[in-house]
């Protein structure tokens, strides 16, 4: 029996009514009035008594009736949530952040999103450089908010939604911490302390391994979490480039974070596995811009 079929069937077994069921289907009655004549044919057994005055399920008919309503209530309801989790209103979202500044604005993106998508679940996860990508490939991610650029072939990422000024981290010790700003020229001075693992491209674009002027800098890959790195840089094992939310967040008598003034913000934007922006990821998306425009931060393009 095709779906249709079963469909007007049941259907006709409800109401025991040609155009009621024809009515509440939108079909027509001679629709359903062949439907029944083939499966009888088919069955080789007649499903319906029809009379003048009323229709009424044979012994026949009621045991299929029973045989059949289960299994296609089952199927109705695979189908029913098969589209909901298309639509990306079930289920769970998964997202991690790189930065406290990312995970405030995440936080509020995710109340927003639940309280318009109450039976789809919002997870929230950090994600340090070190291990950059690692939770999107191993399906523990849906959706990550991290620093730009990225450039993965099995991963798409978005504009950048915000930008933070980059400034330098050092020591209360530091002959630097007196400044009131630096320039990249002055990062060749000192161990600049970087993210390990953290893919070649990205640490350059955070970090450039050489000044304008071609003096190298030294980069030593020993991080594995940003508490490491304030406990380095404090303790004068070298220097760290960080956005300004350090200030905020990072807040230490012991360091002290001194403006960049030839370096570009470092941005920040949205990557999801290639072929996974669905539609609660592009309406997370769209909430978080929101939420951004409501704090005010710099943003760019990002389709509304």
């Amino acid at each position: 029996m095709e779906r249709r079929d079963i469909e007007i069937f049941l259907t006709l077994a409800e109401e025991l009514h040609f155009a009621r069921t024809a009515e509440r289907l939108g079909v027509s009655g001679a629709r359903v009035s062949q439907t029944i004549k083939q499966l009888e044919r088919r069955f080789g057994v007649a499903l319906f008594q029809r009379t003048s005055r009323q229709v009424a399920l044979t012994p026949v008919g009621n045991a299929l009736r029973e045989d059949v309503q289960a299994g296609y209530q089952r199927i109705q309801e695979g189908i029913a949530k098969a589209v909901a989790a298309g639509r990306g209103f079930t289920g769970t979202l998964r997202v991690g952040f790189s930065s406290p500044l990312v995970g405030e604005a995440i936080m509020a993106a995710g109340e927003a999103f639940r309280a318009r998508h109450p039976d789809c679940e919002v997870r929230i996860r950090e994600v340090h450089l070190s291990e950059a990508f690692r939770a999107l490939r191993d399906d523990e991610l849906d959706l990550q908010i991290t620093e730009l650029p990225v450039q993965e072939n099995d991963l798409s990422s978005g504009p950048a939604l915000l930008r933070d000024p980059r400034m330098l981290a050092v020591s209360a010790r530091h002959p630097f911490a007196r400044r009131d700003s630096v320039t990249v020229e002055d990062l060749a001075r000192d161990t600049v302390l970087v993210p390990a693992d953290a893919p070649a491209y990205l640490l350059d674009t955070l970090i450039p391994p050489r000044t304008p002027g071609g003096r190298p800098i030294q980069r030593e890959k020993v991080l594995t979490s940003r508490q490491e790195l304030l406990t380095l840089v404090s303790g004068g094992a070298g220097m760290a480039v960080v956005g300004g939310q350090a200030t905020r967040y990072h807040a230490r008598p012991d360091i002290v974070y001194v403006p960049i003034a030839d370096m570009p913000p470092i941005e920040y934007g949205p990557v999801w596995p290639v072929g996974g922006q669905t539609s609660r990821v592009r309406s997370f998306l769209a909430l978080l811009l929101a939420e951004l425009d409501r704090q005010s931060f710099l943003l760019t393009g990002l389709d509304r």
